[in-house]
């Protein structure tokens, strides 16, 4: 194959320091992308040294590891590693060594040599086309993307020049922004709004939108009909439209993938005609119809044609969801250990079936008339008991067939699977789905037997290390039927059920028929393993993340760790004293998480929680290598073997926000199993928190620093601990060559989590987080003590084998892991013993730097300096981009800042000659007030002269009514003394006594009098009358005057109260309306005086 092939592309970071091909040996980048003759400047690096180039095309060099042979040994059992070569390190790897350091433009393709078969090669790695481009940029991107297509696939499905594609005119690009939520309609109508409201110079565009899914959108400029962008139809994601009645209903936007998976954007355009909306994603809608037919069509014609073509395959998945109590129901966990779900008592609970066809010619599914469920395993029929359907259908991406039923686990028949299980027992429940396929003369039915244990409604559930379903695959063997064999010949049924076998049901099957495999016993539902001694005889190497850890745990354990936990709540900055001796009988299983967090200071660390969720979303110069690494960590556990898997997204964020986050190193071989680690016991933020405080508290991250020096440090007291514990295995590693860089290095670097079973790595990790980081070294003596024998007996290519194959091994069982790190913990090592050896190394170092040739010093001096000042030109580089942005970001606010005083300037000026108007006006005002209060002194004096000359009017009037009064009393006291003499005169007389009674009144004439005397009578009864009259008409002229002298007096005092209430007015009222009062009281007064 051509180097360019071979090789791919070369990384755009070349200052990263990394670990990146190699689980054994410590790798080193190459700084910058010079050839090999201007690196090594006619050193003798090359034979002390391995180059390496990766499939990134970065070169690199293994660093001090022996001699080249041996290297080249032990790169090539790296690279077969079953691990690796999953990680897609395998033959390619090897075929790149030796390889000149050519390099490929990112954007570019390589060519199909001439000769070769176009789908044996490798698919050529696509680049997102950047949003805005050239037309002629589009033009080779379009012509690489068409020979990416063709090179890969070959099939006819591949674009036309001119593609099939509708054209709309009369649109309008509002913009584009990124969001979260790639597939929310809510978010896209978010930002439809946002966009559409916050729009100031929309761009009129025209929009091309292919009919078939290897076509590409594209915006052209309606006036001369060049391209703007374009974005594949394989990348977009999502289309919406605004709702009607609403200001977005003449809007459509549609989300596309950013350059990676991690970054989406949703472009957003207005339609002139509203109408044209629906007929935008019809033709979006009709693209992506194409594309699951073509992608159908293109797997029938190009699958190979197998044996089994009449067997059919399916994965059909069991998840059962429980009522959380917040009105929805979430997915219970599975118990890792034992594989069987988690179920609490009494909660009403629900079964979601997946069902999905993986090979063959696709069957479909028309329904299911059945969801059934049975407490127990291998149950007959008429035991099963049929569930309510909720619904059924097809998934979103149409791949799967979902089926939900609703189960109500307090009904007579579920009583045995709703009963609380001891701790050490499990039970089985079996679940059966019957569906109705179209092509299926039968119906045919998927039975899972599952494990379940039902624990108290109230039990704190912990954070599930698996999958939360339960995933089983069947193999239906069907026979085409003769037409005269269907029921009828119309029918659509083509196939009859010969059989239908489970994955399980084939081990067991397998097992029984092979003698050299033990069968399963009656408790478990797969084979048991090998025992060790047998799996010690084979070579392959233990995978990573090998082992169950149990998280059963003794009642006295726990209640001793509960009440440590109490009292360390308390006061968290103090560990208690028993913590250590507890830690070294290993933290049970249910509590390592918080434990962990506990010792390593995480209770209060918000703020690292705040700046991981920030890290995610920043890109990272090793996204290559961290997402190789990702691939083959932990391949043994359930939680990080699959991939895009739950595990494997959530270590990939971790190792990419520490990459961003320690510059320095980056992202190093090794993090990627202890983020695992950390990752089984706690969530991702919380993980992230312990791995930052192991890196940079307990100095994990020292050993990747200054060319590893600190690592080789390490080495070099492991070799003097060993010389001192074990003289004789020292020897006997010295006479065959060994070194402990060459089986030591992945111990130091991760911390035992890549090869070692998960029950010893835990314990480790409680160790270390207690103790520090020299508990490596109590380990790695114990492994080298209890290996001693075997080890006497290799040589040197043996003992690398037995570190790398049957050491992993024997630890595999509790026992063997449990004495271990009671040997571990018993050896004292102290720190005063290690500082000495540490002391010794940089001693030899100096002088062998002292006794070494000087041309070699000085050539290693300057290479070190050229690493240096290479290092230090892209500090410099990336300082002057930081001062330039500096200086233009300064410069933006200082203008803002002048523009701002400017501004100011103007305001103040204004305020000034405000301020001067405002005194001015104080002045006149203050002038007037003058004025007015002397007015109002005079108009009170003036008042109060009033006031008393009407005070002395009242009192001449009261003086004349005091008279008159006096005066009408003598007057009534003369007449009734003038009245009483005449009634006494009257009463003497004896005529006249007869004409009146004792009340004076007159009485009525009995007899004729004489008419003299009645004349004079008459007479003076007039007189008196008249005189009387006289008298009470002087009385009623007096009252007279005295009402009218009061009603003068209370109209003065009226006058009085208006002009006091008119001076207070005067003082409180604005200055206008006081001098309008003014000049109407002078004009009234005037009036007046006039």
């Amino acid at each position: 194959m051509d180097d360019k092939g071979s090789v791919g592309k070369i990384s755009v970071s070349s200052d990263s320091v990394s670990t990146l091909n190699s689980e054994d040996f410590v790798l080193v980048s190459r700084l910058g992308d010079e050839t090999p003759s201007s690196t090594n400047n006619g050193s003798d690096d090359e034979k002390t040294g391995l180059k390496v180039i990766s499939e990134e095309g970065v070169s690199f060099k293994i660093v001090g590891n022996g001699s080249e042979q041996q290297l080249q040994r032990e790169l090539e059992d790296v690279l077969m590693d079953p691990s690796v070569a999953d990680a897609g390190l395998g033959s390619e790897a090897m075929s790149s060594l030796g390889a000149s350091d050519h390099g490929v433009l990112p954007n570019m393709t390589s060519p199909v040599p001439a000769g070769t078969d176009p789908l044996s090669s490798p698919p050529p790695k696509l680049e997102m086309v950047l949003p805005v481009q050239t037309a002629q940029e589009s033009e080779l991107n379009e012509r690489s993307y068409r020979a990416d297509e063709s090179s890969s696939e070959g099939s006819p499905c591949s674009p036309i020049p001119d593609e099939d594609s509708v054209v709309f005119s009369q649109l309008t690009y509002l913009g584009c922004a990124s969001v979260n939520a790639p597939r929310s309609e809510v978010e896209a109508l978010r930002m439809m709004s946002i966009l559409r409201g916050q729009c100031q110079l929309p761009l009129d565009v025209t929009l091309s939108v292919p009919g078939v899914s290897e076509g590409t959108v594209r915006l052209l400029d309606p006036h001369n009909n060049t391209e703007i962008a374009n974005y594949p139809i394989y990348k977009i994601l999502f289309c919406v439209r605004g709702h009607d009645g609403t200001p977005e209903s003449d809007c459509f936007a549609f989300t596309e993938s950013h350059h990676n998976a991690e970054i989406f954007r949703i472009h957003v355009f207005r339609c002139q005609i509203r109408e044209a909306v629906s007929r935008i994603l019809y033709s979006f809608a009709t693209a992506f119809r194409r594309s699951a037919k073509k992608a159908l069509l293109s797997s029938q014609q190009n699958a190979p044609l197998t044996p089994d073509s009449d067997l059919f395959t399916f994965t059909v998945s069991l998840e059962i969801r429980e009522d959380d109590g917040k009105g929805t129901f979430s997915a219970v966990a599975k118990d890792k250990d034992k594989q069987s779900f988690k179920l609490r008592a009494g909660l009403d609970k629900k079964i979601v079936i997946y069902v999905q066809q993986t090979s063959n010619k696709e069957l479909a599914i028309e329904r299911c008339f059945g969801l059934l469920l049975s407490p127990g395993r291998n149950v007959k029929n008429s035991d099963m008991h049929l569930l309510d359907l909720e619904s059924m259908g097809k998934s979103s991406d149409g791949k799967s067939y979902i089926i939900t039923g609703s189960w109500n686990p307090n009904t007579p028949q579920f009583q045995a699977v709703n009963e609380e299980t001891p701790k050490d027992k499990f039970m089985y429940m079996t679940t059966a789905v019957d569906l109705v396929i179209t092509e299926v003369e039968e119906p045919v039915r998927f039975l899972l037997e599952t494990r379940v244990r039902v624990c108290s409604p109230n039990d704190r559930l912990f954070w599930p290390f698996s999958k939360r379903s339960y995933t089983e695959t069947f193999y239906l063997k069907l026979r085409q039927m003769e037409r005269k064999e269907r029921k009828s010949p119309s029918s659509d049924t083509l196939y009859e059920v010969v059989s239908l076998e489970s994955e399980t049901e084939r081990e067991k099957r397998k097992t029984t028929a092979s003698p050299s495999i033990l069968p399963s016993g009656p408790g478990t539902m797969a084979p048991s393993p090998p025992e060790d001694d047998e799996e010690e005889d084979n070579d392959e190497p233990l995978l990573s993340g090998s082992g169950d850890v149990s998280k059963e745990c003794a009642e006295k354990i726990l209640e001793t760790w509960g009440d440590l936990l109490s009292k360390w709540h308390m006061n968290l900055s103090v560990r208690p004293k028993q913590l250590p001796a507890l830690v070294r009988s290993g933290i049970p299983e249910a509590l390592r998480g918080e434990v962990w967090q506990l010792l390593a200071g995480c209770h209060n660390n918000d703020h690292l929680v705040e700046e991981y969720r920030t890290l995610i979303t920043k890109e990272s110069p090793q996204d290559s290598a961290i997402t190789r690494d990702i691939n083959r960590t932990f391949p043994a556990h359930d939680y990080f073997k699959d991939t895009g898997g739950d595990g494997q997204d959530s270590l990939y964020k971790i190792c990419k926000a520490y990459s961003v986050y320690d510059q320095e190193i980056g992202y190093c071989q090794g993090q990627s199993f202890l983020a695992a680690v950390l990752l089984l016991h706690m969530p991702e933020e919380q993980a992230f928190s312990v791995l930052v405080k192991i890196m940079f508290d307990y100095g994990l991250r020292d050993l990747f620093k200054q060319n590893f020096e600190d690592l080789h440090c390490k080495f070099f007291q492991l070799e003097r601990l060993m010389q001192e514990y074990i003289p004789d295995l020292y020897n006997h590693f010295l006479n065959v060559g060994l070194e402990a860089h060459m089986y030591a290095s992945q111990w130091f670097l991760t911390l035992f989590t890549a090869k070692f079973p998960l029950y010893m790595v835990f314990h480790i990790i409680d160790l270390l987080l207690c103790e520090g980081i020299s508990v490596i070294f109590n380990v790695a003596l114990a492994l080298l003590k209890t290996s001693k024998d075997d080890l006497l007996q290799t040589d040197f290519e043996g003992a690398l084998k037995f570190f790398r194959v049957p050491v992993p091994k024997r630890y595999r069982s509790e026992e063997n892991a449990k004495k271990l790190m009671e040997l571990a913990c018993s050896m004292k090592i102290s720190q005063k013993k290690l500082k000495k050896f540490e002391k010794e190394y940089h001693t030899i170092r100096e002088q062998q730097e002292q006794q070494e040739a000087p041309i070699e010093r000085y050539e290693r001096e300057n290479r070190r300096l050229q690493e240096a000042n290479m290092r230090l030109e892209q500090e410099n580089d990336d300082l002057a981009h930081e001062l330039v942005s500096s200086k233009i970001a300064l410069r933006k606010d200082l203008d803002n800042a002048e523009e701002k005083a400017d501004a100011l300037n103007k305001e103040l000026l204004l305020t000034k000659q405000k301020l001067i108007e405002s005194e001015d006006e104080k002045r006149r005002l203050e002038e007037e007030s003058a004025q007015l209060k002397e007015m109002c002194r005079r108009e009170l004096d003036k008042s109060e002269s009033e006031i008393k000359k009407n005070g002395s009017i009242i009192g001449e009037y009261k003086q004349i009514c005091s008279q008159l009064s006096e005066r009408l009393e003598k007057q009534q006291t003369a007449t009734r003394g003038e009245l009483e003499k005449i009634r006494f005169k009257v009463e003497g007389c004896e005529k006249c006594s007869s004409l009146f009674n004792k009340e004076g009144r007159v009485r009525a004439a009995v007899t004729t009098a004489p008419a003299d005397g009645t004349e004079e009578t008459d007479e003076e009864k007039e007189g008196l009358k008249n005189q009387l009259r006289e008298m009470e008409l002087e009385l009623a002229q007096t009252k007279l005057q005295l009402v009218e002298a009061e009603c003068k007096i209370q109209d003065l005092e009226h006058h009085l109260g208006l002009a006091l209430n008119e001076v207070q007015a005067a003082k409180k009222t604005w200055f206008n309306r006081t001098l309008s009062s003014i000049k109407t009281v002078t004009g009234t007064q005037g009036k007046e005086t006039t």
